[in-house]
């Protein structure tokens, strides 16, 4: 709640004119607790894990309109019934571990100096520290997800996320209570060392989320390769294209990995050694976890050369098993 009864008051405490955005935020938020204003990340989170998907959705089923040719793994259809269940798992585990969690985590928001007043923070500021968000958490989960892979891990834990062998929208958040609340800990630990206005937070745990979703879409960005590792066959006629899929901004971000390079974790499952970063591939080309994902983009690669110099060459075939590819 603003220590503000009008904005005349606002503006003489800052010295100025409030700006535009200072003005709504002024009054939106004067007369809501803190804690009221926290609360929105509960509705955030609800309106992104059931409509930021949709999109994604629709696009699996106008397969008639040429737009199976974006996903990574086309041979793997889903039902909307089954679709549907994903999405009602999610939301009884929102209800009774996500929810509640945000209701109870309110102190420790106040411990670390997330605030609602005046002034707002600038564009810059607001950007710098998105990005050391993005960057803590990625570093922490990407730690936390490659214990998640010991024995005793996945098969207690992270074994129910990897259910989806070729993922979708709507099975980002999809996972054990347990996981749940363990990652919560990467998401929490930038903010804490960087505290910032509220209006930050509220933007860090959107983008976080459309960018799971986005990662788990099971769409390919940039196709530049040959077919999905899915498709590989024997034929020496298989067909190599490039598809861009247009609406998706995040293909422009250095080192960012996205839903190709989160499909091959998924799809190698619990054997994956590979790809354990959430946002960007930069700790998994440092500790050399990555080997197995760059050893299948190769071994495409050199099917497309063959494939382009002509296919069969000396009364021979380009034969590469599925499980080759499964490669730590």
């Amino acid at each position: 709640m603003l220590p503000y009864a009008t904005l005349d008051e606002a503006a003489a405490a800052l010295g100025r004119n409030l700006t535009v955005a200072e003005t709504l935020w002024f009054n939106y938020s004067a007369n809501k607790s803190d804690y009221y204003l926290f609360c929105h990340n509960i509705l955030f989170l609800f309106l992104i894990f059931s409509v930021v998907p949709l999109p994604l959705f629709f696009i699996s089923l106008w397969r008639s309109a040429g737009l199976d040719k974006y996903k990574i793994q086309p041979k793997v259809k889903l039902s909307p019934s089954e679709v549907f269940k994903c999405y009602k798992d999610v939301l009884f585990m929102f209800f009774f571990v996500v929810g509640p969690l945000q209701l109870v985590s309110y102190p420790s928001i106040k411990m670390i100096g997330i605030r609602t007043g005046l002034p707002l923070p600038s564009g810059w500021e607001i950007f710098l520290q998105l990005l050391v968000y993005f960057m803590v958490e990625d570093y922490t989960n990407y730690w936390i997800h490659r214990f998640l892979h010991n024995k005793w891990g996945y098969e207690k834990i992270h074994k129910v996320h990897h259910e989806y062998t070729a993922p979708i929208g709507f099975a980002a958040p999809y996972a054990h209570w347990a996981e749940v609340l363990i990652l919560g800990i990467p998401s929490f630990l930038g903010p804490a060392m960087v505290p910032g206005h509220m209006i930050t937070f509220w933007l860090w745990i959107v983008l976080r989320q459309i960018e799971a979703i986005e990662t788990h879409s099971g769409l390919k960005t940039c196709k530049s390769v040959c077919n999905r590792y899915t498709e590989m066959k024997s034929s020496a006629t298989t067909r190599c294209h490039r598809y861009d899929f247009p609406w998706i901004p995040t293909k422009y971000i250095p080192f960012y990995g996205g839903a190709d390079y989160h499909d091959y974790h998924h799809y190698v499952g619990g054997q994956s050694h590979s790809n354990f970063a959430s946002v960007f591939t930069y700790c998994d080309f440092i500790y050399g976890t990555d080997k197995g994902y760059r050893f299948q983009k190769k071994v495409l690669l050199k099917l497309k050369e063959g494939v382009e110099n002509g296919g069969e060459q000396n009364g021979g075939s380009y034969h590469i098993a599925t499980q080759d590819l499964k490669s730590d």
